[in-house]
């Protein structure tokens, strides 16, 4: 069957663009291997129910009850990603697998079986990632071995839990399970935790987990994983240890594998993600990638914002890049959110810029003894010259929300003296900024 477009997987970018291009009048087919994963990993296996799970624990509900909220949430947007696409006339959708026949042609797999051919001028690869699995003695034969989506999915509260890895997903879960009550042991080949964010963030962090009880094994090579009866045991270079199961985060690889691509002209980099331009075309030039497939910061408004570059490829004036789209934003939902918008004083430096920084605990905020958290630090970055906001790094209550007005300043030049000059609601966290860009 032909159609104007072909796009391999529902995450954030494909499924919108399918909409989209639907809604113009564009025949697509949407091809996406499993239903549970209608709408993408983010309101599946990936932000929408870690971070139902992180609210619900910080609700002081329980496990089972956090848990039954989260499916309910998932269930809920996985039918409504579907039923939207559904009713667009134009889109058709596909639950089975995809493979690449040549850059035009996609076959239609089930159970290794060819059971259709699609074809059409313009194809779009937006399959994701999945996580990457270390390469330990016994880690694929051990029981009660998670990894992210795995861990999510449990029926009973482990009463220990070893986490492999302390990235920004592992700190997320380390924080969860913290305050749901289970025992903390975190194993990690870094020598600390958020090495490449602002020295005294990661301090401040370490020290707040250090003080709920969570145990750091860092700077430490695990060599093999096995059983002791049903719990977990991890042999490291620096002791052994033992808990009721484990969560393995240690990233997310490019979700490549299957898809055929040595039957087309794209190309993988060196971390086996595809091959993309500014404008997120591969190197077959009717073959575009959206979201994490590509490389880069895995966050759905990163697929999103691929979308609009696609779509004004498709359908504007081809202006839109990942070059012009701005400085980018981020949130670990550790208990305090961690928030990062552009650089930190040392890279700042290292680019030849003359920094003058701020720095505000959250202790001197009046808004944390409404909250009654005086946990955290906020610092910003600022050119001494041009008085440019360079970076901010927000480690506290409600900096998943604040971080976005820095982001806005600093996509649009609005100085640091603006920002500390600006009149602001109070009580509130963002009424910091009178005193954090006051350098």
């Amino acid at each position: 069957m032909n159609y104007d477009i072909i796009i391999i997987g529902f995450g954030k970018g494909g499924k919108t663009l399918a909409g989209a291009l639907g809604e113009d009048g564009q025949k697509v087919a949407l091809i996406e291997k499993s239903p549970k994963m209608y709408g993408g990993s983010c309101i599946n296996t990936a932000c929408i129910p870690s971070k139902t799970l992180i609210e619900e624990a910080g609700r002081g509900r329980n496990f089972r009850e956090a848990m039954s909220r989260k499916t309910n949430v998932v269930n809920d947007l996985n039918e409504k990603n579907r039923k939207k696409l559904e009713d667009n006339e134009n889109v058709d959708i596909y639950t089975n697998t995809a493979r690449f026949k040549d850059n035009k042609t996609v076959e239609i797999v089930e159970n290794d079986q060819v059971i259709d051919e699609l074809t059409a001028e313009k194809v779009v690869i937006n399959t994701g990632a999945k996580s990457n699995i270390p390469d330990i003695e016994g880690i694929d034969t051990t029981n009660n071995i998670f990894d992210s989506e795995g861990i999510m999915e449990l029926d009973d509260q482990p009463d220990s839990l070893i986490v492999l890895g302390a990235g920004y997903v592992a700190l997320e879960f380390i924080s969860l399970f913290t305050t749901l009550g289970t025992k903390m042991t975190v194993i990690d080949r870094s020598p600390h935790v958020l090495i490449k964010e602002d020295k005294d963030i990661g301090t401040a962090v370490y020290e707040d987990m250090v003080g709920a009880g969570i145990e750091f094994v860092s700077d430490t090579e695990t060599s093999k994983v096995y059983n002791d009866g049903e719990s977990v045991v991890a042999e490291t270079d620096n002791g052994t240890f033992k808990a009721d199961a484990m969560l393995i985060a240690t990233g997310r690889n490019p979700n490549t594998e299957g898809l055929g691509l040595e039957n087309t002209d794209v190309e993988l980099d060196e971390d086996g993600a595809v091959k993309v331009d500014e404008h997120l075309r591969t190197t077959a030039d009717n073959i575009f990638a959206l979201g994490d497939v590509k490389g880069g910061m895995q966050f759905t408004y990163i697929s999103h914002d691929d979308f609009r570059i696609v779509y004004d490829q498709l359908k504007g004036d081809g202006g839109r890049t990942t070059e012009n789209r701005g400085a980018v934003p981020y949130t670990v939902y550790i208990d305090p959110p961690f928030s990062r918008v552009g650089m930190t004083a040392s890279q700042a430096k290292k680019k030849g810029h003359e920094v003058a920084e701020g720095k505000l605990p959250v202790k001197e905020i009046p808004r944390h003894k409404v909250d009654d958290d005086e946990r955290g630090v906020f610092k910003a970055v600022v050119d001494k010259e041009t008085d440019k906001i360079l970076g901010a790094s927000l480690y506290g209550r409600h900096s998943e929300e604040i971080i976005n007005i820095v982001k806005l300043a600093i996509d649009h030049d609005i100085t640091a003296t603006a920002l500390k000059n600006n009149i602001y609601t109070h009580p509130t966290m963002a009424e910091s900024f009178n005193n954090l860009f006051d350098v």
